[in-house]
Formats: C-alpha cells, sequence, structure tokens
C-alpha cells in the first residue's frame, strides 16, 4: 500500500511546483498552522478568503480577506487551500459545491504534534502503517485506513468523501446495551453523553465523564449535571495521577501544553476504574490518545471494555493506536470508521 501511495505526489509538493495562484481558505488557528508550514517549503499563499458571511473588510496576515467571487473576478485558475475544521452539513456542501468549480487541495496539519503525513514522513514509518492496516477487522475498515492515507498525502477532497459512513452502522458495531459503564474522556459540553444516551435508548448503569477546560467544565454541569448515576470531573486524562500544563479557554481547541505555566490535574483510566468496571470508552482527548490507553492497561486486559477512540489527531495514531490496543488485548477486534467532516477529523477506532 505504502509502496502504491509513494508513486503519487504529496499535496505540499504539488503546492511547491504549481504556478497558480494559492487562495487560503479560513482565518482560524489551521491557517495559521498553514501559513508555518508553508514558509520553510517557500510556499507563497497569494490571497485569503473566508466564506461570504465571514468577510467584513478585515485582514489576515496581512492578507485582506474577500470572498469567493471577488478571488473569482480576479483570477481565471487557482486552487483552494480550505484550512478549517467542520462537520456541519452545509458546510461541507458549500466546499463540495466549490470543489465542482474550483481546484481544492487539503494541506492537512493535525492537530498535535509537529510531523505532516509528507514524503519523508510515509518513508520513515511505512512498515508500520502497512502493519496496522492488516490489523484493521473488515473491508470497509481497510478502506477507511487507505483513503485516509492517501486524503492526508494528496489532499485530494475524494478519498475523505469516499471513506465517509454514517454513526449508526459505528454505533451497531459497538452493540451498547442498558448496563453500560461510560466512561466519557474529552466530555465537552456533553455532545457525546447525548450520543450515548441516543444509543442506548436513555438505559445505562453509570456515566463518568471528563472535562479538564473549566469553563467547558461548566457548561458540562449545566447541561448534564441533573442525569442521574452520573459523574462529572473537572480533569484531564494521563497516564498516571499528577498535573500537567494545559490551555484553557479554547473549547475544543483546549489541549495539553507542557510550556504552559496553568497546570490542571489530571488522572488515569485504571485509578477511575477502581470503583468502575467501565465497560465502554469513548476518548476524544486532542492527541493524549496513547498516554491515556497506556493508563488503563489493567483495565483493558482484564476487563475488554467497547473502546471508541479518536485516532486524527497525530499522524502516528493511525498505527499506533491500533499496536497498543492489540498489544494490550489481543481479543479486540478493530473497526476503522470516518464520518462527515473535513478534514479527516471524526475518525475514530471501534474496538469490541
Amino acid at each position: 500500500m505504502i509502496e502504491e501511495l509513494l508513486k503519487e505526489t504529496s499535496v505540499w509538493e504539488t503546492l511547491a511546483q504549481t504556478n497558480k495562484p494559492l487562495i487560503l481558505y479560513g482565518m482560524g488557528n489551521g491557517a495559521d498552522k498553514v501559513l508555518d508550514r508553508f514558509r520553510p517549503l517557500h510556499i507563497v499563499v497569494k490571497e485569503v478568503m473566508a466564506s461570504d458571511e465571514f468577510v467584513r473588510g478585515q485582514c489576515f496576515h496581512g492578507y485582506k480577506v474577500k470572498t469567493l467571487s471577488e478571488i473569482e473576478e480576479q483570477y481565471d485558475d487557482f486552487i483552494i487551500l480550505p484550512a478549517f475544521g467542520s462537520g456541519r452539513a452545509e458546510v461541507i456542501d458549500l466546499i463540495s459545491s466549490i470543489a465542482g468549480r474550483h481546484k481544492i487541495l487539503v494541506p492537512n496539519t493535525p492537530v498535535a504534534g509537529e510531523c505532516i503525513f509528507d514524503r519523508s514522513y510515509l518513508t520513515k514509518n511505512g512498515a508500520e502503517i502497512e502493519q496496522a492496516y492488516q490489523l484493521m477487522e473488515d473491508e470497509q475498515s481497510k478502506k477507511v485506513f487507505r483513503c485516509m492515507c492517501w486524503f492526508q498525502f494528496t489532499g485530494e477532497l475524494k478519498y475523505l468523501f469516499e471513506m465517509e459512513s454514517e454513526k449508526d452502522e459505528a454505533y451497531a458495531l459497538l452493540s451498547l446495551g442498558k448496563d453500560e459503564n461510560y466512561l466519557d474522556l474529552g466530555a465537552y459540553r456533553g455532545d457525546t453523553i447525548d450520543e450515548f444516551l441516543k444509543y442506548t435508548n436513555g438505559k445505562y448503569h453509570s456515566i463518568t465523564a471528563l472535562e479538564p477546560d473549566k469553563k467547558t467544565y461548566r457548561k458540562l454541569c449545566e447541561a448534564k449535571g441533573d442525569l442521574p448515576c452520573t459523574e462529572l470531573i473537572n480533569k484531564g486524562i494521563w497516564r498516571y495521577e499528577t498535573q500537567i500544563g494545559m490551555t484553557q479557554g479554547r473549547g475544543m481547541g483546549s489541549a495539553v501544553d507542557l510550556k504552559c505555566s496553568e497546570c490542571v490535574p489530571v488522572t488515569d483510566i485504571d485509578c477511575l476504574a477502581e470503583n468502575t468496571k467501565f465497560t465502554y470508552i469513548k476518548m476524544d482527548v486532542e492527541g493524549v490518545e496513547y498516554i491515556a490507553l497506556c493508563g488503563g492497561e489493567k483495565l483493558i486486559r482484564q476487563y475488554k471494555p467497547k473502546l471508541n477512540i479518536a485516532c486524527y489527531h497525530r499522524c502516528a495514531d493511525i498505527y499506533r493506536l491500533p499496536f497498543v490496543i492489540k498489544e494490550m488485548n489481543p481479543d479486540y477486534k478493530i473497526y476503522m470508521r470516518h464520518h462527515p467532516y473535513i478534514p479527516c477529523w471524526d475518525t475514530n477506532l471501534y474496538c469490541v
């Protein structure tokens, strides 16, 4: 698989070689990351655009932000580079519509870590990626795995759309019952608790939800504080109990930053499991999934809880997470699914 993929041109190579104007689409942290990646590669953005409702004459990194219609009036042929994430159907439909008229490439910068999925990364880690591919349980999982590799390497949206599936099918794999002890790691404001309640018809044994961001935790308590048999904890997850630096106040963007002076308490899965033997664990923890899994080795080895693990935050997640799960408990069947989102966020391992 990797040998075949290396015959393709990476998105970074395409952008470095093209003579077409490059139009950056977005003005947030994702756009900052893309520009940072472009500088050492000598890739130059010509213009910055945003969706019509966000254009108010502002500037971004010295560029006057324009609408697509303004870009179309100025240039005949160009490449649009989305630099933000969204799972909203109307946003995905808009980008799909634009892709019908103009070339779109997605320079995928991972949420966490410094690596990018480029030629050097594939060459260095190709053997491990191939091995992880063989751990996928069914053909759909292998298709998602392949498409994710092709999307991250080439930036072509067609691979992202090709691997989409709805969450109903993924939760059918998990087959949640009415007696689940649910551990929600990265609970945010309760959206994944709502998801859990939907697929258990509101019946469960217990819910334990962790959210480290103070402001978001307050929102979580407002939304879910009255649920029966539910414990909400203002902590992050780690390999062991300690305190670590973490950015605060960024909502879904709050994440571990060991250089940050503001520390938050963190705990581990096995410590939490001393009183509750969790039967289902969902984990979307902004790039510390591997560390969190290592802190749950005792529970995973002995009790084999169902797992729903985000595998898109770091380049290494696609192979390192399946390895550690299988190492802890070889009896797991590992499935990979991607749900509608641009870029390849909301790509998860479902392990039963």
